[in-house]
Formats: structure tokens, C-alpha cells, sequence
């Protein structure tokens, strides 16, 4: 059966989501409308990794230690939402440093301890993870969509009044929820170090970071990319909403899928097909039907390839660690793959154009091939020393 608070759960994550991805997508168009550079936008726009390196990690450290998590995500909301009004004054791209670092500061912890509770609630089983966690994808939908009809009817000023009310909405849902009791582990505590030293974990964090990397092409340009080719607002909202639709479909099968072929083969094939999609975009701008095919490998790029870390890490981070590990992955992953990505990738769109950053994202990709296939295999032969 479903896991204590599962609607709770799925309440908060399509909150988030719809905020989060409403904003993420949006950014870049609102920031150009108020007379930002491509290489200011690439710079704000990376600040969401940046932030996504410290936040979760204080947050993550505070959630574990006081051993209250959904304290934290009250406390983290309501300063995310004081922060976010730096948006409706000043227009300058030293003002809007400022208001994407303290946003960014609070929001970029949110995510991974809410999966931290949910992870405790479902103590080890991944059943219904999947089916929770798409609820944070419908939010994405739903919002990029309605947020897309209201931007073309009132311009992309209206984005900040958009984003706002959303996340008044993450801080209703945070106040839904309640703690989740922590599964007890005998010994002593688990040294986070020690764990994090190990040459399979460093392989697999090199590999998420890699993947991550390759995908702030989309997070951080996509949107730019496809107004640059001539598309309207309205089909930048639904290419992204294809993308994100499959991802749905994926995170309702996962579990079946996981125990059927296993975290390693599904993360090799959505590894495999990411070096596939990126090519699709670089080379397929004129082609709707192109980049139509090309989202609907976010399922596989995006959604298999999260639900597989997440089981992978469960071997490595649970119980007093859960939050940190949560923390790790993004901060490791999207702060430092994210922030990496997005500011060489800018460069890059300069130099060379901006098809040319899908076609470095599909070595990215490749490369996160290499160290995933270091990681498993210094697992296996970890655990043949073992027996």
C-alpha cells in the first residue's frame, strides 16, 4: 500500500514543480525582455546550480541534525518566498544576482528533503516512488502550460506575479505535511566522508554531474534556443510539456521497470539515449516533429536516469544519511555538473552558435557513460572482495 502521506507528498512535490519549472523555463525570456545579455542570462541562469552546491547542503545538514525536516522546509519557504519579492524591484543584472541568489539559496533545499521524508516513509521500498514523484511532474505541466497562455496574453513581466503565487502555494503544502520518524540503525553514525571517498561513489557522482551538465542546454537555453529559431511562446510551453509528459509515463512504470532490468541496465540506456537526443536538438531546430521526438526522450534521459541514482544511492546513503545523501546528489549533480555546464555552455552558444551546445552535450552525455561504467563495475568488484 501507498506510503503514510503519499497525497501530502505528491501535493508538495506539484507545488514545487510547478513553481520550479515554471520559473526555470520562463527565466531566460524574462531576463532578455529586461535587457540582459546572452552571456548575463547564461550567468543568472547558472546561479540556480550555483546555489544548488551550498543550499542543499546546509539545509540537509541542519534537516538530519535536528531531526526536523519538515521544520526546515516551513523555514526554507517562507524565506524563499520573502526573497522572490526582490523580483518586482530593480531591473539591473547586479540586482538580479542578488535576487536569484537568495531565492535559489532556500528553494534549491526544498526538493531533496521533501525526498528525504518520502524516502523514510517508504522505508526502502520503491514501489511507489515513481507514482509520487510524477505528481511533481504534472505540476510542471500543468503550470509551464497555463503560465505559457499568460505570458503571450501579458508579456514575460507578468512572470514574477506567476511564480510568486506558486510558490505561496510550496509554502502551503510544506505546512501539510508532518515528520516522518527516521529508521534506527545500530552502531555508530555512518561518516558521511568515508562514504563519499569511495571511488565507486566519486565515478557515479562524476557520471550524474556529466549528465546534468549536458542537460543545462535545455534548463538554461532551451527556451532562448527555440524563441531564436522562430517558435511563440505557446509551442516552447508544449515541447517542454512533451518532454515532461513522458517523463510521467515513465515514473508511473519505474518500479516494474526496476525490478525487471535493474538500476545498471536502465541507467546505461537512458545514458545511451540522452547521446542520441541531444544530436536531435543541435541538428533538428527547423523540424517540430525532430524536437518533438527528441522531448519525448525525457523520459529516458531525464526519468529513467534519476530513478535509477535513486535506487543506486539507496546502497550508500539511508537512515542518518538520508538527507545528506538527497543533498549530495543535487549539490554534486546540479551544483557543480549544473553550474559547470551552464557557464561553459554559454560561452560555447557565443563562440560557435547555439546549435553547437546540443552537439557538446551529447559528448557530455558520453563521457557520463564512461565514469557510470567505472562505477559499476568497481561495485562489482567490491562486493566480489567482500565474499
Amino acid at each position: 500500500m501507498p506510503p503514510p502521506q503519499a497525497f501530502r507528498f505528491a501535493a508538495f512535490l506539484f507545488c514545487y514543480y510547478a513553481h520550479a519549472g515554471t520559473f526555470a523555463t520562463y527565466a531566460s525570456l524574462f531576463f532578455a525582455g529586461e535587457g540582459m545579455t546572452v552571456a548575463q542570462i547564461g550567468v543568472l541562469m547558472s546561479l540556480i546550480q550555483v546555489l544548488r552546491i551550498v543550499g542543499p547542503n546546509v539545509w540537509g545538514y541542519v534537516a538530519d541534525h535536528s531531526e526536523r525536516r519538515v521544520f526546515v522546509l516551513r523555514l526554507t519557504g517562507v524565506a524563499a518566498l520573502t526573497a522572490f519579492s526582490g523580483f518586482f524591484f530593480g531591473s539591473t543584472f547586479a540586482h538580479f544576482c542578488a535576487a536569484m541568489i537568495l531565492l535559489n539559496l532556500f528553494t534549491s533545499a526544498q526538493g531533496p528533503i521533501c525526498e528525504a521524508l518520502m524516502l523514510s516513509a517508504m522505508r526502502g521500498d520503491l514501489t511507489y516512488y515513481g507514482r509520487i514523484r510524477l505528481w511533481g511532474s504534472v505540476g510542471f505541466i500543468v503550470s509551464v502550460m497555463a503560465a505559457a497562455a499568460l505570458l503571450d496574453r501579458h508579456g514575460t513581466r507578468a512572470l514574477p506575479w506567476v511564480a510568486g503565487a506558486l510558490l505561496m502555494c510550496v509554502l502551503g503544502a510544506a505546512l501539510r505535511l508532518r515528520e516522518v520518524p527516521r529508521q534506527r540503525h545500530g552502531g555508530p553514525r555512518p561518516a558521511l566522508l568515508v562514504v563519499l571517498r569511495r571511488r565507486e561513489v566519486l565515478a557515479f557522482f562524476a557520471s550524474t554531474a556529466l549528465m546534468v551538465a549536458a542537460h543545462t542546454s535545455l534548463y538554461t537555453f532551451y527556451s532562448l534556443y527555440l524563441a531564436q529559431a522562430g517558435y511563440s511562446k505557446a509551442v516552447i510551453g508544449t515541447m517542454w510539456c512533451v518532454g515532461v509528459l513522458a517523463e510521467v509515463l515513465l515514473f508511473y512504470f519505474q518500479a516494474p521497470l526496476l525490478r525487471r532490468f535493474g538500476a545498471r541496465r536502465l541507467m546505461f540506456a537512458a545514458l545511451g539515449m540522452a547521446v542520441v537526443r541531444f544530436v536531435l536538438i543541435g541538428g533538428g531546430a527547423a523540424s517540430l516533429a525532430v524536437l518533438a521526438a527528441a522531448q519525448l526522450l525525457h523520459a529516458a534521459t531525464f526519468a529513467l536516469h534519476h530513478s535509477s541514482a535513486v535506487a543506486t544511492m539507496q546502497r550508500w546513503f539511508a537512515g542518518p544519511l538520508q538527507a545528506r545523501g538527497q543533498a549530495l546528489y543535487i549539490s554534486i549533480s546540479y551544483g557543480i555538473g549544473g553550474t559547470a555546464g551552464g557557464l561553459s555552455l554559454a560561452r560555447c552558444w557565443e563562440a560557435f552558435g547555439p546549435a553547437s551546445i546540443y552537439f557538446i552535450a551529447s559528448a557530455l552525455a558520453a563521457l557520463a557513460t564512461v565514469a557510470a561504467a567505472l562505477s559499476f563495475r568497481w561495485q562489482r568488484l567490491d562486493e566480489t572482495a567482500v565474499a
